[in-house]
């Protein structure tokens, strides 16, 4: 049995789910999301209890690797309607900042033209100041693909230190070349 799958998932109060076609669907204060479930597992809303319970059908190694997976995604669920997630980027460079017009994020960081990156819908993306980005939502998948997709642009480099990070990031430096006489 799954050590994760086996644990329900527990709803707070404000916060509903249901499972409706094939679909877990949970509702809370900052929003609702939805699910598509494998159909090697069922989902189960215990009202009573406020907890939703994950089962899987047989032992197939199918099953096996959907059960946590689908506890952890209500879980995340869950989570993302009652708190959201937040990730946040720190660019570093000289002359290296970021500005936010209308839904689109705008980069310069050391290419020759500025780098416009639209917003998703779902997603909240403010710059405190120049150099920090931060991204909120309430679903995690989506957070940390934006994320990850803005950090891409200019990874970090490990000589200078120059790039996109994440605000909790450690770069490992590297020593550059010795001049030897």
């Amino acid at each position: 049995m799954s050590r994760i799958g086996k644990n329900p998932v527990p709803i707070p109060k404000g916060v509903k789910a249901s499972v409706s076609a094939g679909a877990l669907v949970v509702e809370g204060p900052l929003g609702k999301l939805q699910q598509a479930l494998h159909p090697a597992v069922k989902v189960a809303v215990d009202e009573a209890g406020g907890q939703i319970v994950v089962t899987r059908d047989g032992d197939g190694r199918t099953a096996r690797a959907v059960h946590g997976l689908t506890r952890a995604l209500a879980a995340n669920m869950v989570e993302g309607v009652t708190k959201g997630y937040e990730k946040k980027l720190e660019i570093v460079g000289v002359g290296y900042l970021a500005a936010i017009q209308k839904n689109v994020l705008q980069l310069r960081v050391g290419f020759a033209n500025e780098l416009q990156v639209p917003i998703p819908a779902n997603l909240t993306v403010t710059c405190p100041d120049q150099t920090h980005v931060s991204i909120k939502g309430i679903d995690k998948q989506a957070v940390g693909q934006f994320a990850a997709e803005v950090r891409a642009l200019r990874k970090p480099e490990p000589y200078k230190g120059k790039g996109i990070r994440y605000e909790t990031e450690h770069v490992r430096r590297k020593a550059g070349k010795a001049v030897t006489k």
